[in-house]
Order: structure tokens, then sequence, then C-alpha cells
């Protein structure tokens, strides 16, 4: 769970605590960011079970992070049921010491939902095999990029009166994440935490009605929370979705199990961790905010791979961090990044957008209709481009030459839009390049959320035609050297 939100916090903690950490991922290259110095990564995946025994071959402790919410084949519930055999079964076999799982709270007489149950079964499967479990249940965490408390942030932001159902006068014990990861850190070194269930909870208990009030009492702001009586889990689920940037799909479970009391009931995380001392709710929405404020959000839920539609592995993926819209198309093309870069520079006037010209066209007419600059059809060079230069609707906010390009959006919109373009050398194999084309949109309100959901599906018609056309072009230049058809040929420097 390295990848995920808590996992991301955990690693540099253990580090600076002078642990050797080795991380097991899918995809080790989402790890290479992070300049963790000393982790050993290993590639693999618990839902294949020989994979596992390199990854735990030599580990006295293993942190079991791992939760998988997306769409797949088969359900999470299955889907976390088999990667937790297959853990316990490959940690049994490498004589583990201790595994410390974080689960969810609930009580079993409540009815839980599926989600929860699903929590539960999780840490029975990783007991089944003998190997000493600190199995720890929490709530709702507070933190700068939890899916829980983005929830409740973005709902309490942009909406002044909530509609919600009876769920929020459900009673929930929020903890802070750094009292989570404290409890966490402090449970390796613990002998008493072995072969034991610990709730842990904050110093308050809340509905989640008192919760929505008091993160806009921090911020400020003046809310009103309506329940009525009939608003299923799927409704919920696709009014969160459209006001949130939390899909359905994963705001549905997260809402089922919002009808269940969380609370502690149990005193023994107090018990055996005296010094940890969990702040209260407020205090939590406070640090969590100032992290935002100060763009200091270590992780974020859409970070982990498990979060997304798809897997990173696929190369095309959506986040949304502190309130901005992220969409990234990666893909490696067969070039060097001075062609691609070539490609890349010359976008735009006469040239056109490479894919789908006829809707670049469109857009900028109808800006021009609604007040704008409209489809600008020159530029200062075919090729070269400089900070401040103007390209159709957009202007260049940056360029370092050969690996990035960055586009600001001119035309009118309800909100903030870039494009930016980047080219990596491959490592180790000079003629391989990573193109990594991502949009940026930040939305000014609700009209702004609505815009991109009703435009989503032409952008990403038209941002995967672009992202192939260059991977394209630049794959033929490399080939021709600059041959007929080229884009040296049709965007020379000697032409303009």
């Amino acid at each position: 769970g390295a990848t995920g939100y808590i996992g991301g916090r955990l690693v540099p903690r253990l580090l600076q605590k002078g642990y050797s950490v080795r991380c097991l991922a899918r995809n080790p290259k989402i790890l290479e960011g992070k300049n963790w110095e000393g982790v050993e990564v290993v590639q693999g995946d618990v839902l294949q079970a020989e994979s596992l025994s390199a990854a735990l071959e030599g580990v006295e402790a293993a942190y079991y992070l791992i939760h998988s919410m997306r769409k797949g084949e088969i359900g999470f519930e299955d889907r976390d049921r088999l990667a937790a055999k297959n853990f316990a079964e490959a940690a049994k076999k490498a004589n583990l010491q201790q595994i410390i799982y974080l689960g969810g709270l609930g009580h079993e007489e409540d009815h839980l939902s599926a989600h929860l149950k699903s929590r539960h079964e999780v840490g029975e499967i990783l007991r089944s095999t003998g190997v000493p479990v600190t199995e720890f249940r929490a709530a709702i965490i507070v933190g700068s990029g939890s899916i829980s408390f983005e929830m409740i942030r973005y709902l309490s932001e942009r909406l002044p009166v909530m509609i919600c159902p009876q769920w929020v006068n459900s009673l929930c014990q929020p903890i802070a994440i750094r009292d989570v990861l404290q409890y966490l850190l402090e449970a390796v070194e613990e002998p008493k935490a072995k072969h034991k269930i610990l709730e842990i909870g904050g110093a308050d208990i809340l509905s989640y009605r008192k919760m929505m009030l008091g993160y806009a009492e921090v911020r400020g702001l003046k809310r009103y929370v309506l329940d009525v009586p009939v608003l299923s889990p799927r409704l919920s689920g696709y009014w969160v979705d459209l006001i949130t940037p939390i899909p359905a799909s994963m705001a549905r479970p997260l809402i089922e199990g919002l009808k269940n009391d969380v609370i502690c009931k149990s005193p023994l995380a107090r018990e055996i961790f005296p010094t940890i001392q969990p702040i209260g709710y407020q205090e939590g929405v406070r640090l969590a905010l100032n992290r935002i404020q100060q763009g200091e959000t270590e992780t974020i839920w859409s970070g982990s791979t498990a979060s997304l539609g798809t897997d990173r592995t696929t190369h095309h993926y959506l986040e949304n961090k502190e309130g901005m819209t992220i969409e990234v198309r990666q893909v490696d093309i067969h070039a060097s990044p001075e062609k691609i870069f070539t490609v890349i520079s010359s976008i735009g006037g006469n040239q056109g957008w490479y894919y789908a010209n006829w809707a670049w066209r469109l857009r900028g007419l109808l800006d021009r209709i609604m007040g704008g600059i409209g489809m600008r059809r020159s530029r200062r060079h075919p090729q070269d481009l400089r900070v401040g230069d103007a390209v159709d609707f957009w202007r260049v906010e940056a360029v370092e030459h050969h690996h990035l390009l960055r586009l600001r959006a001119e035309m009118k919109l309800p909100g903030k839009a870039w494009l930016q373009f980047e080219v990596n050398p491959e490592k180790g194999n000079s003629k391989i390049s990573q193109f990594t084309q991502t949009a940026f949109f930040e939305p000014m309100g609700l009209l702004g959320h609505l815009y991109w959901i009703v435009l989503y599906p032409i952008h990403t018609l038209i941002f995967s035609g672009l992202c192939r056309s260059i991977k394209k072009r630049a794959e033929s230049h490399h080939e021709l050297a600059g041959g007929p058809g080229g884009p040296a040929d049709m965007g020379s420097a000697s032409s303009g």
C-alpha cells in the first residue's frame, strides 16, 4: 500500500526512525518520484500469489494497507478477500513476526454495510494462518487528501444548503491522520499490540451533520443541513459524484457504511499506547486545511492506483488535487526528446491541432460569439515558442526546450485551464522517450464543475486523439529524419 494515501505518508516516517523499508508495488515507476532514499521497491501484486515470495523474504513486519474499491471483473469484496488470502499465506511461509493492518470501525451487531463487513473480513483472513496481527479499526480519517475528508470538504464548500438522508444523524469518531500514523509507527515496537484488534478514534464523537457544520465553522462559512426521509445510497452516490471529485462507484459503498454508528467501544488502544493523545475534530480540520493552503499535501486518495477506474499502467488517469481536476495521458514514443518537442512546439496556427481540427475551430467560433478572443490563426514562428507567445486561444506560460511546454487557456471558461506537454528520455534506453500530456482545470464554483462533467466525453475523445497523433508524427519524423510529410518539412523555419 505504499502508493496509497496512508502508506505514502508512513514510509518516510519509518525511514526517519531508522527502519529498512521495502515496498511492494504493481508498477514500481509510480514510486520513482518519491525520493525515498534507501527504500527497496519490489514489483508484485497481492492478487498474484507467486509474486509475493520475493517481496516478503527477510521481512520482520509488514504493513497491510491495501484496499480496492475500483471497478473490475470482480467486486471489491472478492478482490480484497483474494488479496488478503494470498498475503496471509505468503506471510506464513516467510515466517513474518507481525502484520499491521488498518481496517474500519463498526460492530457486527449493527448490521454492517458490505464495505465495513469486508474490512473486518480482511482482518480475519490475515489472522487465519497464525501470523501475529495487529488490526487497527478507524472511522473517518481527517487529513488533507483523505477520501472521507475530501467528501465532507467539497460538500461543505460548494453547497450553502445540503440536503442529506438520515445517515447525517449517525455517530462517528473521526481521527486525525497524524494520530493514525502515530499508532501505526508505535505498533511495530509494542509487543502487547500483537494478536489484538484495536479501535482508534479522535477526542470527539459527532454526527455527520455536526462534522459538516464543524468544517464550515472552521472555514467561516454559513451552511445548513436538511435531512430527508428518502434518499437511497445509489442516488446519494450520484449526487456526491456530481458535486465532488469522488466517483459514484467509490462514493456509494462509503455512503452505505454511514448508516452505522462508528465509535470506539474498547479502551484497549488507549491502554496499550497511553502516550498517544488523539486531537479533536476541529483541530484536525485546521491542520488539514493548513496543509492544503500551504501546498504541503503529502498524499491524496486519488493518487492510489486502487482508486482509479483503471490501473495507471494504462497511462491514462484522472485525479483531483486541492480542487483542481488533472487528466494525464502518458505514452512511450520511439523518438528522441528533440524530435518529439519539434512536433509539440509546431502545434496550432496554420499547422492545426493534429486531431479533430474542426472541433478546435468550433470552440474558437463559440468563444468569439461569447465575446472572447476566438481562434487566432497566427503564430510568431511556425516552430519556435517563447513564454508569452499566443497559440490560437492559448498563451505560452512555460517553455523548457526539448522537455516541457505549458499553455494557459485564454478562451472564456467558468474556471482556469492549462494544457501541458512533457518529454523525458526513458532511463536506460536512448531510443525511447516518455511523453506526458496533462490537462489541468480549476473550476469556479458549481458552474465550473458542471462544465467539466458535460464536456468530459468530448475532451476525452479530442485529447486522446491529440496524444496519439503526436506519437504518430514524432515516430514518423524519427523514421523519415525530416523527409516529406514529416513535421520538419511541414513546419520548417525556412517556410516561415
